[in-house]
């Protein structure tokens, strides 16, 4: 057996989750596993370690997927804390609507929108990033997608961060959060069919129980996902992609000449600034990993930010190249707990890329402003201070 690595670093604090990477690496070169003592967790740093373990749920169970008790509590009996078989079951109705069949009658309005926020941006010459584009996307996308109306819709961009802040230990950043996303539960397990737009995504998931493909007690839940899961993720992706490109001009100007390079590029944006770094897992029983042993009931640290940097698997990996186009990155999860929403992210960000490609020679951005997120690696603001139009 290989001598068990510890460290003290809190994965959790402020320092670690505005720059994560030189922690990241140090971990990754000390041990593929490390005993996290102030987490009381076992840390996951390498590509391949990750992968396996992503892989094989029967061990790395989702069951917990949080960092502290009272939210596991709250997650248990949905599509993230269930593994198969029951998972395959929830998970249909929830990806019937993000199929790639259903995600292609959605592009055309996607692709539309986004160009139409980018034009209007051009003419303003400076904007927010983050307020009018990456979040003002994907917020008019899922809540029209879901069928949002009224207040609710005006809440969800809080309850969507605060839906991740909550999935952390027991710090203060979770304690805070509670609240508003207790908020978002009480809304999307109080919701009926009536409240959704007709013919919208919500209101397919109430059909399908009516049809009794699934308990009407687990609509809730899985319209609690959708908003919770399917917002911030994007709205930072879409953020992080911009403040790159900005960062490194040579490489929008290559998606400038070459518009294929448009999912490469995403995928290195995903590789290069995950939206999410660290994840949960439950180990079930027992089991040696690189020749240290986990012992069953041990908490998990998924260091996806970490496996994405791994240079064992991407040679140069600190380095931002569209044209790398690494479609095995980690930022998506891997195996039976993939994603689903994936598809649609990739729809809004390509959209948002491809409309600044078409529009935009080059940009200057001001001093981002990074938001401090226990789950989430995001940016805040992101002053666009004048654009050069193509």
């Amino acid at each position: 057996m290989e001598t068990l690595v510890s460290s003290d670093l809190d994965l959790f604090s402020d320092e670690v989750l505005l720059d994560p990477y030189p922690s990241f690496a140090e971990l990754r070169e000390r041990s593929a596993v490390v005993r996290m003592n102030t987490n009381d967790l076992w840390a996951l740093t390498r590509y391949d370690t990750i992968r396996n373990a992503m892989a094989n749920w029967a061990v790395f169970s989702s069951n917990k997927i949080a960092f502290n008790d009272q939210m596991n509590e709250v997650l248990v009996g949905t599509t993230l804390t269930t593994d198969p078989p029951d998972h395959q079951k929830m998970r249909a109705v929830l990806s019937e609507n993000l199929s790639p069949r259903a995600l292609r009658k959605l592009k055309g309005d996607i692709d539309a929108k986004a160009d139409a926020m980018v034009a209007a941006l051009m003419e303003r010459g400076s904007f927010d990033a983050m307020d009018d584009l990456a979040r003002a996307l994907p917020l008019q996308v899922v809540a029209d997608l879901i069928g949002v109306q009224g207040e609710p819709r005006a809440n969800i961009l809080r309850w969507g961060e605060a839906a991740f802040n909550v999935l952390g230990p027991a710090n203060q950043r979770t304690a805070e959060n509670f609240p508003v996303a207790g908020e978002l539960f009480g809304w999307a397990h109080g919701v009926q069919a009536t409240d959704l737009t007709e013919g919208s995504m919500g209101r397919a998931i109430f059909d399908a129980a009516d049809r009794g493909e699934i308990p009407h007690e687990t609509c809730g839940m899985i319209i609690h996902q959708y908003v919770a899961a399917g917002m911030d993720t994007t709205i930072a992706s879409i953020g992080n992609a911009i403040a790159l490109f900005a960062a490194h001009p040579d490489q929008f100007e290559l998606i400038r000449q070459d518009p294929s390079l448009v999912s490469a590029a995403f995928n290195e944006v995903l590789r290069y600034e995950p939206p999410v770094n660290t994840w949960g897992r439950l180990v079930k029983e027992d089991v040696e990993v690189e020749g240290v042993l986990i012992p069953a009931g041990a908490r998990v640290a998924v260091l996806f930010g970490a496996g994405n940097r791994d240079p064992r698997h991407y040679e140069d990996p600190d380095t931002f190249r569209v044209r790398r186009n690494p479609a095995d990155h980690l930022s998506f999860g891997y195996g039976v707990h993939g994603c689903a929403g994936q598809g649609l992210a990739r729809l809004e960000a390509f959209a948002v890329i491809g409309a600044l490609a078409r529009r935009v020679r080059r940009f200057t951005v001001g001093e981002p402003e990074r938001g401090i997120n226990n789950m989430t690696r995001s940016l805040d603001k992101l002053p666009v201070l004048e654009v050069d139009p193509a």
